[in-house]
């Protein structure tokens, strides 16, 4: 497995290097996010260490990069900020997970595995589908490039269906996962709110499927 270390503390990126080595890991390092960036698309890398507060470029900025260009190197980024918005626009920019330093290696070695075992697979921060944009951490739906306002129970809706694009999905699975399951919600709510989602996003982009349930379409 090849790693990619972006650290700019000389000693801490030394000391990873040699901790990742014994345990098996070949491991490269970048000094500033710049060279990080350039390392991460073009080295084949299986995972990436990385820093926030980065010369050059922040950590941030290298794996909004990443992720704008579709590149889904398993990111585990390291910062000695450690308050929970912190965290969380890491998470948001696309980051995998995020560690705050003074971190347990034994515990950066657990979670790295655990990133490894999910591989490089798809997750992008903005859920795109036709011509439909939905940014979960912004809570932000364009159409055609314009800007529509939903309700929160309406932007659930359609981030379910859009995490499961061209796919059926049933009422049921729909009241499981969009309403709260301690609510006693009536049966008609699903198709209530399906009837507000298609008068703001056009009744042709959510299709019903008779005796199965909905289906987000493509508009051409």
């Amino acid at each position: 497995m090849r790693l990619l270390v972006v650290e700019d503390e000389a000693r801490l990126a030394a000391a990873l290097r040699r901790g990742l080595q014994a345990e098996g890991f070949a491991v490269d390092i970048a000094a500033d996010g710049q060279d990080g960036l350039e390392m991460a698309r073009h080295g084949g890398y299986d995972a990436m260490i990385l820093d926030v507060m980065l010369p050059r470029l922040s950590g941030y900025r290298v794996v909004r990069q990443l992720r704008a260009e579709r590149h889904w190197l398993p990111v585990l980024m390291l910062s000695a900020k450690d308050g929970e918005y912190d965290q969380a626009d890491g998470l948001d920019c696309g980051a995998d997970d995020y560690l705050t330093k003074p971190f347990s290696y034994v515990v950066l070695l657990a979670r790295l595995r655990a990133l490894l075992r999910r591989g490089a697979q798809a997750r992008p921060v903005v859920l795109a589908f036709g011509d439909v944009e939905l940014d979960p951490a912004e809570r932000r739906v364009l159409v055609r490039g314009d800007e529509v306002t939903l309700t929160a129970r309406e932007f659930a809706l359609l981030e379910y269906l859009m995490r499961h694009p061209g796919q059926v999905v049933s009422k049921t699975e729909l009241l499981d996962h969009v309403w709260d399951a301690a609510l006693d919600t009536a049966p008609n709510a699903v198709e209530v709110y399906v009837g507000y989602l298609r008068r703001k996003i056009g009744r042709e982009r959510l299709e019903t499927v008779r005796g199965a349930g909905y289906r987000l379409a493509i508009v051409e």
